[in-house]
């Protein structure tokens, strides 16, 4: 979705950042064998999350919702030397494909997958993180919010992606079986009401939201 006229969106892609190589190849092979290519994180909003990363160079990081991996490998480009990045999905199908990028890359032996329910999963992560990006399901983003607050360092970074979800926020009208847009309604007004964080919602893409630990 484009919340600026295409041509400047172009314009805005095109004087950003190239997008690196190794993910130009994870990108092609995402549209040309997997199902729902646009969950891709794709070249722009890669190369955001790559500069916030870089920003924060954080030690932990853990993204819940892996897809492809091309968002773990653009949030590991700010990693530290010594740090890790835990990633957790539960399509099985999906946990070959995403270990061969990561191991094509430099940060291979940093990336852990969990295979399985983030909900289930977060809690037996002995480690606090610096850094969390939330791209999965979004029925449960305030639960991944409310499991991974207190993991949290203090100026620590929230990072969630799909907070406008093509603008259906603004529709008091969704239909009874559309679950996500009520849940994406809730959460935005629990990251803007929670005194725990501050938080900037930016019009990238579908909407990406920065939220700091105070």
């Amino acid at each position: 979705m484009h919340f600026i006229p295409e041509d400047l969106d172009n314009y805005v892609v095109n004087h950003s950042e190239d997008e690196p190589e190794l993910l130009q190849q994870l990108s092609r092979e995402t549209y040309q064998k997997i199902l729902q290519p646009r969950m891709l994180s794709g070249h722009y909003q890669g190369r955001v999350l790559s500069m916030i990363s870089k920003l924060i160079n954080p030690k932990n990081i853990l993204e819940i919702g892996t897809y492809t991996g091309y968002s773990a490998l653009c949030l590991a480009e700010g990693m530290k030397s010594n740090g890790e990045l835990h990633t957790i999905d539960i399509d099985e199908e999906l946990f070959d494909f995403q270990r061969r990028y990561f191991d094509k890359s430099t940060y291979g032996k940093q990336i852990f997958q969990h295979l399985g329910n983030a909900l289930d999963i977060i809690p037996k992560l002995d480690m606090v993180f610096d850094l969390v990006f939330i791209d999965a399901d979004k029925e449960n983003y305030s639960n991944y919010f409310n499991a991974i607050i207190n993991k949290l360092n203090t100026g620590g970074i929230i990072l969630s992606d799909n907070v406008l979800w093509s603008g259906k926020v603004l529709d008091k009208t969704f239909k009874k079986d559309d679950t996500s847009t009520p849940a994406l309604i809730e959460y935005n007004a629990l990251l803007k009401n929670d005194k725990r964080i501050e938080t900037v919602l930016l019009p990238i893409r579908d909407g990406l939201t920065i939220s700091r630990k105070m």
